[in-house]
Order: C-alpha cells, then structure tokens, then sequence
C-alpha cells in the first residue's frame, strides 16, 4: 500500500514544530528516519485531509478494513488501553514502541498460560471463624471450688485462670491467625469502665490483666486459658465472638454465659484467706448453727445457708440490680457488703426481709420457723416483695448466705447483752426518778439479750495499715448510716481499741460490745446526774461456729480485750472521748453497798424460777436500806412486754456483813407474758438511808428451751427415703398443744411440716 503526504499537511507540521520549537523549557530530540517515515505512512490513501490520525482511528479502521490494513499482524494487535496518545511526530514514535514489543509481550502471556495449564492455583483459605464456644464447666468448677453451684451458667473466681473450648470453622494455626473474643458485664457495658473487655489471643497470660492463650489445638478445637484481674467486676458476663459489626438490634451469633465472684483462694484478691479450714467453714460449708438465749443459758439453732443451692447465685446478683448498685462499684467488697447490709432488710429499700419484734405475725411467718435462707430468697424472687417476718438471726442468717455464695468470707456472730446505742453517746443509759423507779420515757438505750451479726473477711485498702481482717457488718436495721439502714464494714481491731473514728460505723458497733451502762438520776428539777457505773454490762461470751463445725467458739478476745483490765480501760475511755456526752460522765464508784442477782440456771419455760439476791456491806457500820425487786417480761431486745412480780423490802445490814434474798417464780406469774426467745429480767434498786447512795443492779436470764435429739435410722442414699427418728420428753405438768414439726436440709428437694396436734 503507497502512502502520500499532501502539501498543506507538510506545511502545517513544519508550522507547529517552529511554534514548538519556541516555546521555553520544552526540548526536541533529533528523530531518526525510521520515526519520521512511519509518521509519513499513518495516513491511507482515500482519507487525505480528514486530519491528524489518532491511535483510536487507527484501530477502528483495521477492524472496518481487515483486508487492507495489516492482514497478517492483526492476531496480535495491541489493545486501546495499551496504546498512548501523543501530540505532534511523537505519535510515529511511540507507535513504533509499542508494536515493536508486540512479540514479546505475546510471547510472555503464552508461557503465562501455558504455566497455568500445567499447575493450577490452589483455592484461598478461609478466614478462621467461631462456631461454638465452650466453658469447660467441669474442669473449671473444680479448680476454681465452685463445682457445687446448682446453676445453669458455668462459674469462676476472678485473679485465676479458666478454660473455654471453642468450635472453629477448620483448624487453627498459631503463627498466622489471629483471634479475638468480646466480654462483657451489666447492661451498658463500656470499655473505659471496665465492663466491656476485648480479648486477643496471646502467647502469655497476666495474673493481673485479662489475658487469652492459646492451650491446646486439636483439629477444629481450640481450647484457651483465660485469666481475670484479681480486682475485677463480680458479675454474670457474656462472652462472644463478633463476626462483623453488628446493626442496630442484632445479636452475636455465638456466645456463652458463666459468673465471676471473689476468689479468697487467690493472693491478689482483697478477700484472700490462708487457711483451707477455714475457707472450707466461711465459705464451702452450707449449714451451720446460731446461737441464740442469754449469756448465762447459751443455745443454738440450726440453719441450712444453702448458698449453693439452684437460684441462689441469680437472686444474689438480683439483690445488687433492686439496690441500684452500680455495675462498676461489684468489684469492691467493701462497698458491695455496704449494700447488702441495706437490701437485706426491708426498712427504707423494699430488701428481702421485713422486721418484726411485736409478737404479732399474721399475714406472715414467724421469725421462729424459718429454718433455712433459701425458702426465703425464693419467696422474695418469686413475688418480688419484702418477706415477713425476720429477726436478727434470720437477717444475719440470710446475709451469710448471699455473703457465701458471692465468694466472701463470713459467719454470723452472737454478741450476748449486746448494747443497742441509739444517741451515740457510747454509753446505755438508764434513768431513774428519786424513788428509784425507772423513767421509761426518758430512755432510747437498751441492752438485747442477745444480738446476731456478721463478720466478712477482707483488706481495707480505704484504711490505714493494721486494719485488715474480720470486719463487723450488720443487717438488722436498728440505726441509719448515712440515712440508710446499714451498718459497717468495721474493723474488729479498731473495735477492740476504741478507735471509734474509723469508717464504719465503729462507735454503735463498739457500743454493742464495750459500752458502760451508766445510771442517771433525775431530780425534781429536771436535772440528770450519773450516781453509777456498770463496767461489766454488755458484751459477754461473742460466739460463732467453730472451724469445721465443732461446736461453739468464743471471739470476744477479737473484740475486746480483757474485762477490766488496763487495755479495755483504755479502749472504753478513748471511745467515750468521742461520744455525745463525753462532759458529763465524771463519777466516782460507790463501793458502800453492793447488790448481785442470779438466778437457777437449766430452767424450763412454764417451771418455778427462783431468784437469788445478794447484798454486801464493805462499810464499817451497819446500815440501812430499803429495797425494790421488779421482775419483767422483755423481748430480746430488750424492750419491756410487761412486769409479772414486784417485792419491796426493808432491810438491816450489818458492818462488813452479806444478806441473801430468795424470790420464787410462779410459772403463772409470767406464762401469758412470756414468748419464744421473750426473757426475765430482775431489776433491784434501793438506797441506803443512812448516805442517801443508790443501790442498783439488773440481772437478764434465759428460760431453757426443749430440746428435739434426732437420729438417722440406717445410712442415707441419694434419690431413696430416709428414716429419722425423733424423740421427745414434756417437762412441763401440764400437755402441750398445736405441736408441729418442721424440716428442711441441704439437698432436700422440699421442706416438710408435721402437725401432732
């Protein structure tokens, strides 16, 4: 094919490369005639003066005219997208490039196929995705000492490594997947709160960061070992595996549940305890006694705690949802038993138990026939109310139990004439007109025969060192803290050194156990001046259960030192330094004369009580004095029901002589008073005509209660009848009616109720 040129086309090129030429800063290399003969030959003959011919042109012209234009090289034409557009003779040129590298670029995409013929490639790996997730409840309750929770979500302690199992897509490999897995606690978790955790698969674990690791690979099975801080939220949590983010009101597609509580088995936890016996007792140990009468008639009953039974463990973080405690704040267990102090009764927060003393119980249960916690949390889950009716054994009883299962150290404790200090003074006051009789309305003050709080075990980092360890606490509500019904923690050592100004509430806490009963006298004026001192009132005989259930052990020494000596003297007075009437209790002891009263000890309710009153002269003349003995039905509280006897006597005392009076109790002198866990309490005052000195002294004593000896007739076996046999002697002379048994224990699918009529 011949190729021309017109004359107005040379023209117009040598025109445009003059004007080029001109322009600054643009050079042009010398072409080669190869570049400027192809240029010549771009334009066919039949289309002269149709323009300057483009590279797109060109190629729309080859497929129009096939036969014209190029025959043999049109196979292995280069694509549009190969080619480049260039102004002026640089078009010639770089065509003559590119076509110039047809044959190779032809030849390296036919060894490319050919390559690919020969050795397919192999089909991409999927991303490594969840199916299921694992918590390996077995191994992990044995380890963590949780294996024997009744509860469908698996449970841990936090500071301790646990293990979960998860279901992968294919197998995991180490050195090129990567994991992550989501945690969280309460409702709005946030990860700057620490209730949203996001877990990444490591080599190593923390003992105080969460941390994921990969244990063991075993085809599609990957098992990791995960470990929580020793300070983290206690709570139920939910972990999952995100696929994606999710929208608005999805859901993760695989996830599982377990619950983290206290670990007293793990060094770094604030609730840590050596000794194994002793987390076997405050701990694992789901029955036990409390002890209950007066501290000269000591008596128990028994309880099922039941902390591991089935619902219990939700319940107890149900109680922590209903008191509005924050998520953020369950890590902290002095603040967490704070709360259950409160929520535990009902006084101002609709918590779990209703309290009655009044003798009056319809509409509910008497505090008397409880016999184990779980009957009433269930009760309270079930109707979502206050359950009627409790005491402070049943209040303490139940706060032991939710205590337990949480994973917190704890036992309930009996303080014998515990002291119920209602206007701080640390001191329980009793008041009395000229005539020595008592001014009952001018009293708030009382001394119960008994008392049934908590200790928890813990460190008070809120503290200055040396105040670790047992901590009172108190779930009866008696006074408010901070306007609610709540009492402690409160060091046992900063109790037992008066040092009353230490958090919490560890001047009515020091009151129940050390406080002097001071007696006041009011003349007609409307003055009050202390005349006695009692040191010795309150505070007698602090029991709770032994280390593995060996009866009754003693913790006064915990609370207080010695009775008189040099310490509790200390104690007593620097706590009073910062009671309400620190001013006015300058007195001196009168040792003129002295009063005691006792009385039999093993009498049964409905026998004769006797009485015993002493009287001591230590002057060195004769004296005399008149004398009043009142006898009263009290509450163990305290608190007056009403008086069954009173004697007035007048009496001469020798010089350094000793008197005895005798008084007999008639059973119907105080049968229509007298309730379950109601007491005696005589109280002798008098004066002295010859001095004008008062004479006083008060005496409480417990009525012995029946006792009912069971024995197990033959073993017990799971899932089969058991046979008990009960007995039982009356000692009263007269029948008793309306007789009714009641059974409940650890493992005993429903409770029992016996009418014998």
């Amino acid at each position: 094919m011949v190729y021309t040129r017109s004359q107005s086309r040379r023209q117009g090129a040598q025109k445009r490369k003059h004007d080029t030429s001109k322009s600054p800063g643009v050079s042009h290399p010398q072409e080669s005639e190869p570049s400027r003969n192809m240029g010549r030959r771009l334009r066919p003959r039949g289309h002269r003066g149709v323009g300057r011919c483009s590279t797109f042109k060109l190629q729309s012209l080859a497929e129009k005219q096939p036969g014209r234009f190029n025959k043999r090289r049109s196979a292995d034409r280069l694509k549009p997208s190969d080619w480049r557009h260039h102004k002026g003779k640089k078009e010639g040129r770089i065509f003559y490039n590119l076509r110039s590298r047809r044959t190779s670029s032809s030849d390296s995409s036919s060894s490319s196929s050919s390559s690919d013929e020969e050795t397919p490639r192999a089909p991409k790996e999927p991303k490594v995705e969840v199916i299921q997730i694992d918590f390996q409840r077995e191994a992990n309750s044995i380890a963590h000492h949780t294996d024997e929770y009744e509860c469908p979500d698996g449970v841990a302690r936090r500071g301790q490594a646990f293990d979960l199992q998860l279901l992968l897509n294919r197998p995991f490999r180490k050195d090129k997947d990567s994991l992550s897995l989501r945690l969280t606690v309460g409702e709005k978790p946030q990860m700057n709160k620490g209730t949203e955790i996001h877990l990444r698969v490591s080599s190593s674990l923390s003992s105080r960061k969460w941390r994921a690791s990969v244990k063991n690979v075993n085809a599609c099975y990957l098992t990791l070992s995960v470990t929580s801080p020793p300070d983290c939220v206690v709570g139920l949590y939910t972990l999952d595996w995100v696929k994606s983010y999710l929208a608005e009101g999805e859901t993760p597609s695989v996830k599982t549940q377990f619950y983290i509580l206290f670990n007293p088995w793990c060094i770094d936890d604030t609730v840590y305890m050596e000794g194994e016996d002793e987390k076997k007792e405050y701990i694992l140990n789901e029955t036990g006694k409390l002890y209950i009468g007066s501290s000269n008639d000591i008596s128990s009953r028994s309880w099922n705690f039941g902390q591991f039974e089935e619902g219990v463990l939700q319940i107890c973080f149900e109680l922590l949802d209903n008191s509005e405690m924050p998520v953020t704040a369950r890590g902290n267990p002095v603040d967490l038993c704070r709360v259950l102090t409160a929520i535990i009764n009902s006084q101002d927060d609709e918590g779990v138990l209703e309290g009655n003393w009044s003798g009056e119980y319809k509409g509910g249960t008497e505090p008397t026939h409880w016999l184990g916690s779980v009957e009433i949390l269930k009760e309270y889950h079930e109707k979502q109310k206050p359950v009627r009716y409790g005491q402070c054994w049943v209040f303490s009883a139940v706060l032991t139990t939710v205590m337990r299962s949480l994973g917190i150290p704890c036992r309930s404790v009996t303080n014998f004439d515990s002291a119920h200090d209602s206007d701080k003074s640390i001191t329980i006051d009793v008041i009395f007109d000229e005539d020595g009789k008592e001014v009952e309305k001018m009293e708030s003050d009382s001394i119960w025969n008994f008392h049934v709080w908590n200790d928890c075990w813990m460190k008070r980092p809120d503290l200055i060192d040396g105040f670790d360890g047992w901590q009172a606490i108190d779930a009866t509500p008696q006074e408010t803290s901070s306007g609610v019904y709540q009492c402690g923690p409160s060091s046992l050592k900063a109790i037992k050194n008066g040092m009353v100004y230490l958090n919490y509430d560890t001047p009515f806490l020091f009151a129940e156990v050390n406080s002097d009963r001071i007696f006041w006298r009011l003349n007609k004026k409307g003055r009050l001046k202390p005349f006695w001192r009692n040191k010795n009132a309150v505070g007698h005989f602090i029991s709770t259960q032994a280390v593995g259930g060996k009866g009754r052990a003693d913790v006064t020494n915990l609370y207080k030192y010695l009775e008189g000596s040099e310490e509790e003297r200390i104690a007593v007075d620097l706590a009073c330094k910062h009671g309400a009437l620190a001013q006015e209790l300058s007195l001196e002891d009168l040792n003129d004369v002295t009063v005691t009263v006792k009385s039999k000890e093993e009498v049964f309710i409905g026998s004769k009580v006797p009485i015993f009153v002493t009287l001591k002269n230590s002057a060195h003349q004769t004296r005399q004095l008149i004398m009043v003995v009142r006898v009263n039905v009290i509450y163990y509280t305290g608190v007056k029901k009403g008086m069954c006897k009173e004697e007035t006597f007048n009496l001469t005392l020798e010089a350094n002589a000793e008197h005895k009076v005798e008084l007999s109790l008639e059973s119907s002198n105080y049968m229509d008073l007298y309730e379950e866990h109601c007491a005696l309490q005589c109280v002798v005052t008098g004066r002295v005509l010859e001095t004008r000195e008062p004479i006083i002294d008060q005496h409480t004593f417990h009525l012995k209660e029946f006792s009912l000896p069971m024995l197990l007739e033959g073993r017990a076996k799971q899932q089969k009848e058991s046979k008990i046999k009960l007995s039982f002697k009356n000692p009263l002379d007269k029948p008793l009616k309306d007789v009714m048994l009641k059974t409940e224990g650890v493992g005993l699918k429903t409770g029992k109720v016996i009418n014998l009529g």
